[in-house]
């Protein structure tokens, strides 16, 4: 996504980077407010807001533990996903603006496209037994931001050869991160699992 959404991209298209990222980034907002906002009510209407709190919170330690089962394959069990991506052929058809609050949404519902990591997952779940839709829009905010804000990282991505370079640094970062967001989800699991004690 980062590749697609650059000032070398973008003058290309003849469009301004600025407008397509603004946009990128209030689709993502606007798609994860909607999206926390509507799981968090029919939590409700199922009965999360009757929960407790160590329930809740005994729900999600479970839902990461299962996540962390399922990204690192074992026991050759896969993370359930669909092999759907963000239509490449808007930008070239619509203006800046259009596809990036296009693809912002998507991307900020998380499930619209393919889902990687099993916290996409337990985000919405917490969305959903955060017992308020108020909780779940907030959840849902962050997560569209926490999407969308790494765009702003080409800001100065101006040549093919800084392209290429981005590139490369993804590349070599994408192992650590994976990585790291199974440590994070380990720890979440635990703090969960000790405060609903």
């Amino acid at each position: 996504m980062l590749g697609s959404i650059t000032p070398l991209g973008e003058r290309g298209r003849g469009s301004r980077w600025w407008v397509t990222v603004s946009a990128y980034l209030v689709g993502s907002v606007a798609g994860g407010a909607i999206a926390g906002g509507l799981i968090a009510a029919l939590g409700l209407a199922l009965g999360a807001g009757a929960w407790s709190t160590s329930a809740r919170l005994a729900a999600i330690a479970i839902a990461l533990i299962v996540g962390l089962v399922l990204d690192l394959g074992l026991g050759g069990l896969r993370l359930p996903t669909i092999r759907r991506q963000v239509d490449e052929e808007w930008r070239g058809s619509y203006r800046g603006w259009v596809w990036g609050l296009a693809f912002g949404f998507q991307l900020a519902l998380g499930v619209a496209t393919i889902v990687t990591t099993s916290t996409v997952y337990v985000t919405w779940l917490a969305a959903a037994l955060g017992g308020s839709v108020t909780g779940g829009v907030a959840i849902g905010v962050a997560f569209g931001l926490a999407r969308a804000v790494p765009v702003l990282a080409v800001a100065r991505v101006r040549t093919p050869g800084q392209l290429l370079g981005v590139d490369a640094t993804l590349r070599r970062l994408a192992g650590p991160a994976r990585s790291a967001t199974y440590a994070a989800a380990g720890v979440l699991a635990g703090v969960a699992v000790a405060v609903a004690r």
